[in-house]
């Protein structure tokens, strides 16, 4: 019997789900069944929606991933939020039976950014999940292939359609953090399919000509933001920009690679701009992309070699030490910018639920001269550690 199969079905109820998320992360093979339909990546695979919205459990690592910005009333101070569902598949489902195999692991990640010392709070989740979509609802935890459905407990997110846009509503409570969120976001433009229509290149061909790695990814940025957030006990109606990225593979990232940064960035004029990098150890750029959507709708895919960030300021994390940059001067096609985040403290430090600490926050974009372009957020991950979730 595979050791980690077998450690799972000893695995004991009072296992931390840092301890747990860990030992997959470093143990699991890669599964060797076939993969259904629709689940695996590939290039020139047309995404098909409201189905590519779903989950896809044949897929190794999948996750959703919301972020955006809010404000109480005109002219206040932006607040930050994150949520992100994570789904792992480990594997298990290849030689055992019934609804009690953890054939999947869910994850959640929320996050509340108030621009003030101590103003960044997050919240985590882990669930083990058979992969049985009918036993879902009565367990409280899953997710749809059909379209974003996802429940872990009473975090939820799920996407309807209204005139041919998405509309999603996200609800949590997160008590130990002193948040609650219950936010519609709601469609304003068309998805956007990152790389060659959905498929995005996470590096080069190996030496043997083996196939690189790569995600299917799309975002929907410039979602109008609705809701109440309750800060504290105190409840506050909020309206604000938000961003979703919905990405799945069979692999994180290539070996070299130790993490990635990345952004996503509602520009004011309408546009979008993405932009990442891999980096190796050594902190050089392994493979690079993202894209930049004008308002009107033209899209410009980056080559590789047409992204560059360069750190300009540090942030030393006094709990992990941990030092990010959290300036950016950031080179793609679609001009030469300065990005900074709004507050330094935005580490996530999730070694409860994936295994992983990284910094995720929310950040401006501004032209060389200074001038507010963007809002959006920033995603660095590999400064403690490299990045292991799958």
């Amino acid at each position: 019997m595979n050791p980690l199969r077998r450690w799972m079905l000893a695995w004991p109820a009072a296992m931390t789900a840092g301890q747990a998320a860990h030992a997959i992360s470093a143990s699991s093979p890669t599964p060797s069944t076939a993969i259904a339909d629709g689940d695996d990546v590939r290039p020139k695979r047309a995404l098909s929606f409201p189905r590519d919205h779903g989950a896809h459990p044949g897929s190794r690592i999948e996750w959703w991933y919301a972020t955006g910005w809010t404000a109480p009333e005109e002219g206040a101070m932006p607040m930050g939020f994150q949520l992100t569902f994570f789904r792992s598949r480990t594997g298990l489902g290849d030689a055992l039976q019934g609804r009690q195999v953890p054939r999947q692991l869910l994850f959640a990640h929320a996050a509340i950014t108030e621009l003030k010392p101590g103003g960044h709070r997050h919240a985590q989740r882990l669930a083990r999940w058979s992969g049985d979509e009918a036993a879902a609802g009565s367990l409280g935890t899953g997710a749809s292939r059909n379209d974003t459905h996802l429940r872990l407990g009473a975090w939820q997110l799920t996407r309807t359609d209204a005139t041919g846009r998405s509309v999603y509503r996200a609800r949590l409570a997160a008590p130990e953090a002193g948040f609650t969120l219950a936010l519609q976001l709601a469609g304003t433009q068309a998805v956007l399919l990152q790389g060659d229509q959905g498929y995005s290149l996470k590096g080069p061909p190996g030496a043997a000509g083996e196939p690189a790695h790569a995600s299917h990814y799309y975002s929907q940025p410039q979602l109008a933001v609705q809701g109440l957030v309750t800060l504290d006990g105190r409840e506050r109606a909020v309206s604000g920009k938000a961003w979703l990225d919905h990405e799945w593979s069979q692999s994180l990232m290539p070996v070299a690679a130790v993490g990635w940064d990345w952004i996503g960035i509602n520009l004011l004029d309408g546009g979008a701009l993405t932009a990442f990098v891999l980096r190796t150890a050594d902190g050089h750029a392994l493979w690079a992309g993202g894209s930049h959507r004008a308002a009107g709708g033209g899209l410009r895919v980056f080559a590789p070699g047409e992204v560059h960030f360069v750190a300009q300021r540090h942030w030393l994390s006094p709990t992990t030490g941990g030092r990010y940059p959290v300036r950016w001067h950031l080179t793609t096609p679609a001009g030469t910018h300065e990005l900074e985040a709004l507050l330094d403290a935005q580490e996530l430090d999730s070694r409860r639920s994936t295994g992983a600490v990284y910094w995720e926050g929310l950040a401006e974009l501004r032209g060389v001269t200074g001038q507010r372009m963007g809002l959006g957020y920033l995603e660095m991950t590999g400064y403690v550690g490299a990045l292991r979730l799958g």
